[in-house]
């Protein structure tokens, strides 16, 4: 679900706990660790900027748990108590 012209707030999650190494490769993106799991979150602007940063993933051998179109109030370090938009996978 894109909101045209102002992005989305999304949260991404991806097995395994990414060193700030990875930063680099979601810039713009928080990365937090919990759980041996990774949660990547924050403003995609468009489809094309999600695929981007799911080919990217893909592209580093992770394995993709979850991503949640959040609400429209949420901040980027929303934890998860709203009721986002899932798609689990």
């Amino acid at each position: 679900m894109m909101r045209k012209g102002s992005g989305t707030v999304y949260r991404i999650i991806v097995r395994s706990e990414l060193g700030d190494r990875y930063a680099v490769a979601f810039e713009g993106m928080q990365m937090d660790t919990k759980s041996g799991n990774t949660v990547l979150t924050g403003k995609i602007i468009d489809q094309p900027h999600l695929y981007g940063i799911l080919d990217r993933i893909n592209g580093l051998g992770l394995e993709l748990l979850s991503v949640q179109a959040l609400p429209e109030d949420a901040h980027p370090s929303a934890e998860g108590n709203r009721d986002p938009e899932v798609s689990e996978l």
